[in-house]
């Protein structure tokens, strides 16, 4: 299947509007089942959807785990699936699309959708197969206290500025290890070598073909980047994730940090963290690199999936129930714990980073049907370069050796 690269064009300029209706939960005693990540915004979608609809289904079981990356195309093999739906973002509508796994939803939507907006509608090859709620991107959060205590004129708006900022912060004496970035070893070592190749204009294959092409000037140069910027990261980075960068920030235990803008509301508000860190704390782009002009990061959307190897019954009734919590009501109750391309939205100071991330010209993340098996590669093979045992070169032609294996596997190559 040719799969193209989707960019949700302007999807920051959202409109506000109401969008009243009562909910219709489509055919009555199905099972309703749902996998998905474990994040606030995706709680307020399933959470709205359960409210409308779990009085009709003969059950309404939801799986949110941090693993439903890993565990996604094992569940939905089976006939029947044991979900029947996956909530999905760029690279894991891929994944599931590769073996056959989620269903087209041209005709649900004709059914359900008539609230739904044209840049939800994720369309591949023709066909409706997703419906997007909400938009996502890493990028730069900063505390002005420390910033100003430590001298550092200005927000960094590059890396080499970021590293600066760092160590006069180090050498003030305020924080040893002032930087967080999500670098757990695997996807997210993989996906923070994505931004900083993006940022470095890198493309990830050879024009026309699946063969990969990294291992170049602007791959190790990406690489001296992450190498510098982990001198300044909490020794245990490499087993570091959204949660665990999150509570590093709240407890006053970071200055300068890439994380997702799906962790803004929570980072920003009143719970688990001090007035001291919170008020301090500002949202803005993610850095370009010193004389180039795009920012490092990836754009995202998240959204819904329903299962190829459940019952059209079932199918109905899932996408009925997940649609229906699509309202403006719902965004209302939650407005901070996303950029919703929902009716309703009011930007705030939680979605200030997406957005001028967006509106500096970030790359979505590709979504080439070969991207999940370099960026497999990409998490297992650079660990050792950041670890120090190997060089750059040399970490780059391993990811490109394994990666070529797999992809001669995958019959992309």
């Amino acid at each position: 299947m040719l799969f193209k690269k989707l960019i949700l064009v302007g999807f920051i300029s959202l409109f506000f509007s109401s969008s009243l209706y009562a909910a219709d939960c489509g055919p009555n005693g199905q099972s309703i089942r749902i996998l998905a990540s474990d994040f606030p915004a995706i709680h307020a979608i399933a959470n709205s959807a359960e409210s409308n609809c779990a009085g009709s289904a003969s059950e309404f079981n939801r799986n949110h785990t941090t693993e439903a990356r890993q565990i996604m195309n094992a569940a939905q093999t089976p006939n029947p699936a044991e979900y029947t739906s996956v909530i999905v973002a760029n690279s894991t509508l891929v994944q599931l699309m590769n073996d056959g796994l989620v269903r087209p939803l041209d005709d649900l939507v004709e059914k359900y959708g008539g609230h739904l907006k044209s840049n939800q509608l994720i369309t591949i090859d023709g066909k409706i197969m997703a419906i997007a709620f909400m938009a996502n991107s890493q990028h730069m959060y900063y505390r002005t206290d420390i910033l100003e205590k430590s001298g550092v004129d200005g927000i960094p708006a590059t890396y080499d500025e970021v590293i600066s900022a760092a160590e006069k912060i180090r050498a003030a004496g305020i924080m040893e290890h002032p930087l967080v970035m999500n670098l757990k070893v695997g996807w997210n070592v993989g996906e923070v070598f994505n931004t900083i190749y993006l940022a470095h204009g890198g493309e990830f294959f050879k024009p026309g073909s699946a063969e990969a092409s990294i291992n170049n000037a602007k791959g190790v140069a990406a690489l001296e980047t992450m190498k510098a910027l982990v001198e300044y990261a909490h020794p245990d980075h490499l087993t570091q994730a959204s949660d665990d960068t999150q509570g590093l920030w709240e407890a006053g235990q970071a200055a300068i940090g890439f994380m997702w803008g799906s962790r803004g509301g929570v980072i920003l508000d009143n719970e688990g963290s001090s007035a001291e860190v919170t008020s301090n704390t500002v949202l803005s782009a993610a850095p370009t690199v010193t004389g180039g002009s795009i920012p490092g990061a990836t754009l995202w959307w998240d959204g819904i999936t329903i299962a190829t190897n459940v019952s059209d019954s079932e199918a109905e009734a899932t996408f009925a129930a997940l649609v229906s919590g699509m309202t403006s009501e719902m965004v209302a109750a939650n407005n901070d714990d996303a950029i919703w391309l929902i009716d309703g939205f009011k930007p705030g100071p939680a979605a200030a980073g997406v957005s001028a991330t967006a509106q500096g010209g970030a790359k979505s993340y590709p979504m080439f049907a070969q991207m999940g098996l370099l960026h497999n590669a990409l998490g297992a093979e650079l660990v050792d370069f950041l670890k120090g045992s190997e060089s750059a070169e040399q970490a780059l032609s391993d990811v490109e050796a394994v990666y070529e294996t797999a992809a001669k596997d995958a019959g992309y190559l």
